[in-house]
């Protein structure tokens, strides 16, 4: 039985020392937002956190010994919060290297059979219920960090591990390009997940229910 000082809130304070779910996080370089992003994708990083699939030796330590069902509780609990976005912050890049962080986005690449990040992560790029997390309104710098660590094999997923194989298919130059767009545009107001895949994701993805084509 929860008593007033053992509710999720409190339990989960140590959280939100890196987390923090006031506007400012996103500017915090390799603390990714939480707050708002679907309860199933929060899951599932905690469960690769704690089965060495993700590898930050802090966060390895705080979920360790913790249950399923108490990571979903967690998880929950910050996706029910709603916290505004700040403005983004402008990327001093060339107008070339936007326009191709802008086509990665939101066309893909069928050269290099690199599909848009808006087929898996939403029109918005919010994210999509349940399982997939939105990508827009986090910093440049922690966008890079994950992507180095896909590419380098110490950021992995239930297999087939759809991102480990896009990441392969992009150049170092992709990298930064698409980062450098991301982390630039504004957030909708309304930030929050869709609500469902409209479509079949574009490749199939372990981390996902009905893993795609």
């Amino acid at each position: 039985m929860l008593t007033p000082d053992n509710t999720i809130g409190k339990r989960v304070a140590a959280c939100v020392a890196c987390h923090k779910v006031e506007d400012q996080v996103t500017r915090d370089g390799y603390f990714p937002r939480i707050a708002g992003k679907p309860a199933g994708y929060l899951a599932n990083q905690l469960i690769n956190f704690r089965e060495g699939r993700r590898q930050y030796p802090l966060m390895t330590y705080m979920v360790s010994h913790l249950s399923d069902a108490y990571l979903l509780e967690m998880a929950e609990h910050f996706a029910a919060i709603r916290a505004p976005y700040p403005p983004p912050v402008a990327a001093a890049e060339s107008a070339a290297v936007m326009a191709r962080g802008r086509q990665l986005a939101l066309e893909g690449d069928r050269q290099r059979d690199v599909p848009a990040c808006i087929a898996c992560h939403g029109a918005r790029l919010t994210g999509i219920a349940p399982t997939l997390p939105g990508i827009v309104g986090l910093p440049r710098d922690y966008l890079n960090a994950q992507f180095g660590a896909w590419k380098n094999r110490s950021r992995q997923a239930a297999r087939p591990d759809c991102m480990a194989g896009i990441v392969e298919r992009l150049s170092a130059a992709d990298v930064g390009a698409v980062s450098a767009w991301l982390s630039s545009q504004a957030v909708p107001a309304d930030s929050r997940p869709e609500p469902a895949l409209a479509a079949s994701l574009p490749l199939r993805c372990g981390s996902v229910a009905g893993g795609g084509q």
